[in-house]
């Protein structure tokens, strides 16, 4: 029998559930599921990527294209990777949020690197207080022009949708 580890953290002094079923629902949306061979991902210069979104720089194991992994070793690994996204996040969210701002939080992270998300002027919004302008920021800029959504100065409308996506998540987070 698999045991299931759940675990939180506490963000702004509220607990938040670290690796949250929707969460990882939501990773797999955007990130593909079921993708256990290793592919160089186009949008990130060939950078070798497996199960949800894994690569090198995130893996504790190497990522090597052609490689296969298991569907258990996808597991594991998405699931730290994720917790460690989210620890590194809560040092720079400074306010109580609710689960989906985190989760849309983290979810940019996982696809940015936590070091530009928690830069960023979403982050700089939520920690004022200021939730639906921070998560409005996930997918416009103020100017109403995709956010987040360009590899190098090329568009990528998936990248936008991806950034809608978590800006709705994170929305749904004030009702």
């Amino acid at each position: 029998m698999k045991k299931r580890l759940i675990a939180y953290l506490f963000v702004g002094g509220a607990s938040i559930l670290a690796s949250s079923p929707a969460l990882m629902s939501f990773l797999e949306r955007w990130e593909g599921g079921g993708e256990y061979t290793v592919y160089a991902d186009k949008l990130a210069g060939g950078l070798p990527t497996v199960c949800k979104g894994i690569t090198k720089h995130t893996s504790p194991y190497p990522v090597v294209v052609g490689d296969t992994w298991s569907t258990e070793k996808c597991e594991e690994v998405e699931k730290q990777v994720v917790f460690d996204t989210q620890k590194a996040l809560q040092e720079c969210v400074t306010v109580a949020v609710p689960q989906n701002i985190y989760d849309a939080l983290t979810s940019h992270a996982h696809n940015f690197g936590w070091p530009k998300t928690c830069a960023s002027e979403s982050v700089k919004a939520i920690n004022a207080g200021e939730f639906e302008r921070g998560c409005n920021l996930l997918a416009y800029k103020p100017d109403g022009s995709p956010n987040w959504s360009n590899v190098g100065n090329r568009f990528i409308q998936g990248l936008h949708n991806r950034r809608i996506a978590e800006r709705e998540l994170c929305l749904s987070g004030l009702n």
